[in-house]
């Protein structure tokens, strides 16, 4: 059960706004290999970021967006990920009735349908207000039910699904074959639940990268919304856990 290890930004987003190249310097120099990323900040080209993460050997995996702009510059993001050789585009969402839920699935449809067209995979990433329930069934099981597993895929996040109450590898043996990026961050024990590096927390990762492999996940994305270190700090202790734990494809 080894994979490549990805580092979703959102974590370290403070220091990539002070220095951008710095930063993903530290991110390669930790072990990391591959990385969700959007365009490059102003005054850098997209060729010039290519080059710079070429040079650092990460690879850009998939890019997160809003509905909008999947909705209405699609072929911007998917230009963007053919340049820079990403093949996932991930979203995140908010239902507050089961018609929305009905009204998502539909736009998902057409969005992971054209995603398709152009080469490139649609993936929801969940959080924990998805396992609110409607009429008795939580709303990402109605969202699944209702989309088309081959243009709607999941990256979805074991703490979140942890938080909703759930077991997450439980969960993630539902997702066969539609899972192809895991978020990977851990949770404190106690009330406040608060997260924590991976392998720092209650998460049981030996049966959650059991069950990755099995349902054909590819890539494990570290991410950490808060850490009570420096946020490079917990990327390295995530990594080196990971090391620990013997997930890594070296």
């Amino acid at each position: 059960m080894k994979f490549p290890i990805a580092l979703q930004p959102f974590t370290i987003r403070e220091e990539m706004s002070q220095d951008y190249v710095g930063s993903l310097e530290k991110v390669a120099a930790i072990g990391y290999t591959g990385i969700e990323l959007g365009l490059p900040p102003e005054g850098m080209t997209v060729a010039e970021q290519k080059e710079l993460l070429t040079r650092l050997g990460l690879q850009v995996i998939g890019t997160h967006c809003s509905l909008e702009q999947l909705t209405n510059d699609l072929d911007s993001i998917t230009d963007y990920l053919h340049e820079v050789g990403g093949k996932y585009v991930a979203l995140s969402h908010h239902f507050d009735s089961r018609e929305a839920v009905l009204e998502a699935a539909q736009a998902f449809n057409r969005i992971g349908e054209n995603c398709a067209k152009q080469g490139v995979t649609f993936l929801y990433h969940n959080h924990n207000w998805e396992f609110t329930q409607f009429d008795g069934e939580y709303a990402l099981d109605i969202l699944l039910r209702e989309t088309d597993p081959s243009f709607v895929k999941m990256e979805l996040d074991t703490y979140w699904v942890k938080r909703a109450g759930l077991d997450p590898a439980a969960y993630l043996r539902k997702l066969q074959d539609r899972c192809p990026l895991l978020h990977i961050k851990d949770m404190e024990p106690g009330e406040e639940q608060f997260f924590a590096e991976v392998g720092e927390g209650i998460l049981n990762f030996a049966d959650i990268f059991q069950a990755a492999e099995k349902v054909g996940t590819e890539w494990l994305v570290v991410e950490q919304d808060q850490s009570r270190r420096s946020p490079l700090e917990s990327i390295a202790i995530s990594y080196n856990n990971l090391k620990k734990m013997g997930a890594i494809k070296e």
